[in-house]
């Protein structure tokens, strides 16, 4: 690597793809993800490798154009998590991941946090039964499910009266959320025809219940309530609905396990049409080319891919609601109004190239934005720090360098099973001042005598616990050096619900 100027170091490599790295000195770049790196890069010389065999393979010149790397780059399965990649000519599904549209949805509220911390005994118990115990109640028809699936928010939107206001869709405000539409990247609506490997899904047809739709997940994914620490930038927080001390929430999840089926009946596509003729790549990431030969499978991939991204934004929506229904029926009425909902696993179709995102958020400038409310201020960036520490709140600026995208988050230190065997005394004192509410109660009376499921619990938080990941302001400051993103609001956790 080559270090350009404080925040950007270059990638030299055999391939002459241009390939960009933000990160300031205080960013500590892994040296296993540096390999992975160019283990990927290695699909240019596969990819013509296949145009020279199979001259019907691809209908276009099959390309690697550029590729950028966020400040929270680390080793991912295959690609790494932090990495853009614009081709042409061909799509990598492994280049987005298989939870597809994973991404963040942020909500502004009218609450102090010393409501919340007076509140709080009362108000986790509500959480914890609405989001584990079965108390969630989103009915939906078979109808209303094939609509999601192929319309994504535009789809619940022309179908909720077919749940008659039941469960949740007490808290859903139509005119509310066809107003929000245009706060939501895409408007939460991939328009497709096509359900794939869904069908089993869909369930009957009255109102029924299933065990996806309103899901956390696991992993770093969570919904945290968070009090605005600091504006950074008056004006443009004052638009958003930005103030000091309030009262905000985070969403971070995605499709869950729908977009699985995806990913490894695409990944197994991918292999199976790799002419027989040459050795298979050592690093297994294949390609789906754009070509009438393959256009099955293509238009296949666009409807399966459309679907899962359009259940992640149903279920962000979903959970958005649960909260609400929760804060509610403790505290009472409250206002929960949308900043921006956008993914970080995605694939999208620009000037006849693909922008794969994986791990990374866009960051489109305000020029980006016209014809939406941020067509002045630059698209919201949502970056969350690790669990217990402070999130950020930018606005991009539309770097092209990066391809317009800025990090995702503060990017994993140590691996999961470093994590749990990490020092005790940090993860005592961790939990001592941090609330998170999970589906186990470690209070429990019954549990006590439990200690095989207090240590199974134990483990699962440290996995996300602060020492896990890399400090968040060197991986903020990178990019506000670099001008991919500008500052809006710091912003601190209140408690965390984690799956």
């Amino acid at each position: 690597m080559e270090r350009i100027n404080d925040c950007l170091l270059t990638l030299k490599n055999k391939y002459n793809i241009p390939v960009n790295i933000c990160a300031n000195s205080q960013v500590k770049i892994e040296k296993n993800a540096v390999q992975e790196l160019l283990q990927l890069l290695e699909l240019a010389e596969n990819i013509r490798n296949i145009d020279k065999e199979d001259n019907n393979f691809f209908d276009i010149t099959p390309q690697i154009e550029q590729v950028a790397i966020t400040p929270d780059f680390h080793k991912g399965r295959g690609v790494p998590i932090g990495t853009v990649m614009k081709t042409t000519g061909f799509v990598s599904p492994q280049a987005i991941g298989k939870d597809v549209n994973c991404g963040i949805r942020f909500y502004t509220t009218d609450l102090s946090p010393q409501k919340i911390a007076d509140c709080f005994t009362q108000l986790s118990q509500k959480i914890r039964h609405v989001f584990f115990e079965g108390g969630r109640q989103i009915p939906m028809t078979r109808v209303q499910r094939e609509s999601l699936f192929k319309e994504g928010l535009l789809g619940v939107l022309n179908t909720h009266t077919m749940a008659n206001d039941k469960g949740i869709w007490k808290y859903y405000c139509a005119n509310k959320q066809e107003i929000e539409l245009n706060r939501v990247n895409d408007n939460g609506s991939f328009i497709t025809d096509d359900i794939f490997a869904l069908q089993d899904f869909l369930g009957r047809k009255e109102l029924n219940y299933d065990d996806q739709i309103g899901s956390i997940g696991g992993g770093n994914h969570f919904v945290e309530v968070q009090k605005v620490k600091k504006i950074c930038d008056n004006k443009t927080a004052y638009q958003w609905g930005i103030k000091k001390d309030q009262v905000v929430v985070m969403i971070h999840t995605g499709c869950v396990s729908i977009g699985y089926p995806t990913g490894n009946f695409f990944g197994q596509i991918a292999q199976e049409i790799y002419p027989s003729s040459l050795a298979q790549p050592q690093n297994k990431i294949f390609v789906l080319p754009q070509s009438e030969k393959y256009q099955k499978y293509w238009n296949c991939f666009w409807a399966s891919l459309y679907n899962a991204a359009n259940f992640a934004f149903a279920n962000r929506l979903f959970l958005g609601l649960m909260l609400e229904k929760c804060i509610h029926e403790v505290i009472g009425d409250v206002n929960f109004d949308l900043v921006y909902d956008t993914g970080h696993n995605i694939v999208h179709e620009e000037n006849g190239s693909y922008i794969h995102r994986k791990g990374a958020n866009p960051a489109r400038s305000a020029a980006e934005m016209n014809n939406t409310p941020f067509e002045y201020y630059g698209e919201p960036v949502m970056i969350p720090g690790s669990m217990g520490s402070s999130s950020f709140l930018m606005c991009g600026k539309g770097r092209e360098l990066f391809l317009s995208s800025a990090s995702h988050g503060a990017g994993r230190s140590l691996s999961r099973g470093q994590a749990i065997r990490h020092d005790k005394q940090k993860f005592r004192a961790f939990m001592e001042k941090f609330k998170i509410i999970t589906p186990i109660d470690p209070q429990r009376l019954d549990l006590k005598s439990r200690p095989d499921i207090i240590k199974k619990w134990e483990e699962e938080i440290k996995k996300e616990a602060p020492y896990a990941y890399k400090d968040i302001s060197a991986v903020i400051d990178s990019q506000v050096q670099g001008n991919i993103v500008g500052t809006v609001a710091e912003l601190e956790p209140i408690f965390t619900i984690k799956g």
